[in-house]
């Protein structure tokens, strides 16, 4: 049985320095699939170059970060900012609030790259809790695309819908940067037979990132996925690097 491999970059969008580290990623490394955050506002000029770059391009369904495209209530806290905690954010969350908000999302993600997404997965897997796990696997289902499974469980309910879905799943992303080189390495000697996601998150951590808890580790990773030592080690085993559009 073949290794195929699909290295997903979150976040496309975040901010400019994230954004030109995944291309950059892309074009010297490992990353062939990156998911866009459509609510940061993306740069158009990079979402351009990611597409003539031939990143597989999906949608990083967002209930957790920044403000909502719509304005349902049951999504946002008392400032209008979605709440932070998953969890929280999803068990406070009412379904048809939820539908509208990702039926908004992917709408904009449309319009920013004239085509539909090529999988869906969520910022800080938001989409693995009730009721966005159902909405988002409806949207997966009526535009026939693949989406992200984190767990056994979650690959479960995908198949059961019908959908489409890597066979294994690998990444972390706190509080230390996760894919070093070294670990990139390791894992790609180890990979099973079937398809595997890496869930990844390199970029360069400008001044936009400040804020943010996983900023300086996301320049980490850029060098464990984002250079030719690990690419050459991918091919060099043997494995076939490819996106969710791909399956």
């Amino acid at each position: 049985m073949t290794r195929r491999l699909i290295v997903n970059a979150d976040d496309f969008g975040l901010t400019p320095g994230v954004s030109a580290g995944i291309l950059a990623a892309r074009r010297h490394g490992l990353v062939t699939s990156t998911t866009v955050l459509v609510t940061a506002d993306p740069d158009r000029e990079q979402l351009a170059r990611a597409r003539a770059e031939g990143l597989g391009l999906g949608l990083h369904v967002n209930l957790t970060l920044g403000r909502p495209l719509t304005g349902a209530r049951s999504l946002v806290d008392a400032s209008g900012r979605f709440v932070r905690d998953a969890r929280l954010a999803a068990a406070r969350a009412e379904a048809k609030d939820v539908e509208g908000e990702v039926a908004a999302q992917i709408e904009k993600f449309e319009r920013l790259v004239k085509r539909a997404p090529t999988h869906l997965d969520s910022h800080h897997h938001v989409g693995l809790h009730a009721p966005v796990a159902g909405v988002v696997l409806a949207a997966a289902r009526r535009l026939g695309i693949p989406v992200r499974s984190q767990d056994a469980a979650a690959r479960a309910r995908a198949r059961s819908a019908g959908l489409r879905t890597p066979d294994h799943f690998f990444g972390e992303s706190g509080p230390g940067a996760y894919w070093s080189l070294a670990r990139t390495l390791a894992h790609l000697r180890a990979l099973p037979p079937g398809v595997s996601e890496f869930m990844t998150h390199p970029g360069w951590c400008d001044d936009a990132l400040a804020y943010s808890r996983y900023g300086r580790q996301r320049e980490t990773e850029l060098v464990g996925l984002g250079t030719p030592a690990a690419r050459a080690a991918a091919l060099a085993l043997g494995l076939t690097l490819c996106h969710f559009g791909d399956l």
